[in-house]
């Protein structure tokens, strides 16, 4: 008979991971009332210890977790702002923590980060079903729904509106300096 070794978790490197974590660190903080930076940290140095209470990242899935959660921390107020004018029917304190969390986590990455918003969308809906009630896959796919289509509308120039005319400086014949169709230029 042969012994079966135990295998050493690895270390997952996924965007969806990456959520989780900062969500299960998010919800940490707001149920002790705790910053989130500090339940951040010591949630990565526990993983980093070994502790399997969260899901072992590897380095580049770990540092976009630590994006996301020095984003949330800098921009909680503008996102629940955001969230307060999206969702409608519900107040903060009527609302599960989980989904709140949730629309947290994927509200701010889909005002600042250059991440789709079907696979942010998606990856919420995914981590309210795990972590949430019967309906909060439904509720958190809605209200980011709507708050996808608000931000689209948004950034679309209204119908009709005249276009700006390039200025001498603007314009060029090179076709080596025109952006491909669909391609951003990074800001400075």
């Amino acid at each position: 008979m042969t012994r079966r070794r135990e295998k050493a978790p690895q270390a997952v490197g996924t965007r969806r991971a990456a959520r989780e974590f900062v969500f299960r660190a998010l919800f940490e903080a707001d149920r002790g009332d705790l910053p989130l930076d500090a339940v951040f940290a010591r949630a990565e140095g526990a993983m980093l210890s070994g502790d399997d209470t969260y899901p072992r990242l590897n380095p580049e899935a770990l540092e976009f977790a630590g994006q996301l959660a020095r984003g949330l921390v800098t921009h909680r107020a503008e996102i629940d702002d955001l969230l307060r004018r999206t969702i409608r029917g519900w107040s903060f304190e009527q609302m599960a923590q989980t989904d709140l969390n949730v629309l947290r986590l994927a509200a701010f990455e889909m005002t600042h980060t250059r991440e789709p918003h079907p696979p942010v969308i998606e990856s919420a809906v995914r981590i309210a079903r795990k972590f949430g009630g019967d309906d909060s896959g439904r509720f958190v796919n809605g209200v980011l729904g709507s708050l996808s289509r608000a931000l689209q509308t948004e950034a679309r120039p209204p119908a009709g509106a005249e276009q700006p005319t390039p200025g001498p400086e603007q314009a060029t014949d090179a076709p080596d300096r025109a952006e491909p169709h669909g391609m951003e230029t990074p800001d400075p």
